[in-house]
């Protein structure tokens, strides 16, 4: 038996009851809309997820569909919360199963993570990795734990713990090195020969220029040293050991300046030019990458050309020795979204490849 139409009055009542619901889940819709950017702009840079929440919100994607998540302003991408809902279907029907009392596979992430305490912290056990990890949202146990260290054949806290990196070393007895290096200027005299004096610390890679000159002198590189140990702004405020070679240019008041300073200089025996090794590679770099790709026309180019070097020595230039990584990385490094653009320095003799933040 057919139901019967509504009364026309209680038709006109559904359609604004219908309207009201409309404009109220509007409403809502763009309120969590607006919080979700002023939570994306409080926490600066690329949001990390756990696997549960990636699962979480590629279920609710997919349950949207692609065009309404367009229409909304999401923490990611609508591409990216459909791919996690692709890989959410893919693990369910390819994850390994060894049956009752298999082991389950560990996470990547979880694997890498336990490699990278047990690396950087010599006397953790595998309870105070346990721990760390559960910190960073992974359960793992303590057999996991071991077995995967015996994998990559990292031994136990007991002997790792007798074996301190060097890169901890370093930090620890906070070790800089200072040199210099000497560039031919183009002047309107001819050439002259220009010293440029730098300070490195060794563990961080990171340089300060601590002046450049023609002829310099005791008393100049004297009042450097009082600028490189300034208690409140010096770049060797916090040194404790600065390695320097024996030019006569390290004069007496300039060892009694660092001295006064807390930092015990530790001076290199004649006739070892390899001794100095990061501050002669930091030469060697600056040398191969631009100084020797250009002509220095004076005082002023030298000191434009050594300053946007050393920025990009910085903010740019991966470093071997830290890993690959760069010294201070600007926010979005890594992201896979954006645009890639190029910055270049010095008319496109240093070149840097980032990605630009979406709009």
């Amino acid at each position: 038996m057919p139901i019967p139409p509504l009364p026309v009055h209680f038709q006109w009542v559904a359609v604004l009851l219908a309207g009201w619901v409309s404009r109220a889940q509007a409403a809502r819709l763009e309120y969590l809309e607006a919080e979700n950017r002023v939570l994306r702009a409080q926490l600066g840079g690329k949001p990390r997820f756990t696997d549960a929440q990636r699962r979480l919100l590629g279920e609710k994607a997919k349950a949207l569909g692609w065009a309404a998540l367009n229409r909304m302003e999401t923490i990611v991408t609508p591409g990216t919360l459909l791919r996690w809902y692709r890989e959410l279907v893919a693990k369910k029907y390819t994850s390994p199963h060894t049956g009752r009392g298999g082991k389950q596979p560990i996470a990547e992430e979880a694997e890498a993570l336990i490699l990278k305490v047990a690396r950087e912290n010599p006397h953790y056990g595998y309870g105070r990795i346990q721990g760390t990890l559960e910190n960073l949202g992974h359960e793992v146990s303590k057999t996991t734990i071991a077995r995967i260290l015996r994998k990559h054949g990292i031994p136990p806290a007991k002997d790792r713990g007798k074996r301190i990196p060097w890169r901890t070393f370093l930090q620890t007895h906070a070790v800089a090195a200072a040199d210099f290096f000497t560039v031919e200027v183009m002047t309107l005299r001819g050439l002259v020969r220009y010293h440029v004096f730098f300070a490195i610390e060794i563990a961080t890679r990171r340089v300060q220029i601590g002046g450049i000159r023609a002829n310099p002198d005791g008393a100049w590189l004297t009042q450097v040293a009082r600028n490189l140990c300034d208690p409140e702004e010096g770049f060797l405020r916090h040194a404790k050991h600065l390695v320097l070679d024996r030019d006569p240019l390290y004069c007496k008041t300039f060892r009694e300046v660092l001295r006064s300073s807390g930092v015990k200089i530790i001076r290199l025996p004649p006739e070892s030019p390899n001794l100095n090794a990061h501050a002669e590679r930091f030469v060697r770099s600056i040398k191969e990458e631009c100084l020797s790709k250009l002509i220095p026309l004076g005082e002023a180019h030298l000191r434009r050309a050594v300053a946007e070097f050393v920025a990009h020595y910085h903010l740019e230039r991966n470093h071997q020795g830290l890993d690959n990584a760069l010294i201070d990385p600007e926010p979005g490094v890594g992201d896979l979204e954006g645009e890639v653009v190029t910055r270049e320095r010095l008319g496109g003799l240093l070149r840097h490849y980032h990605r630009r933040p979406a709009a």
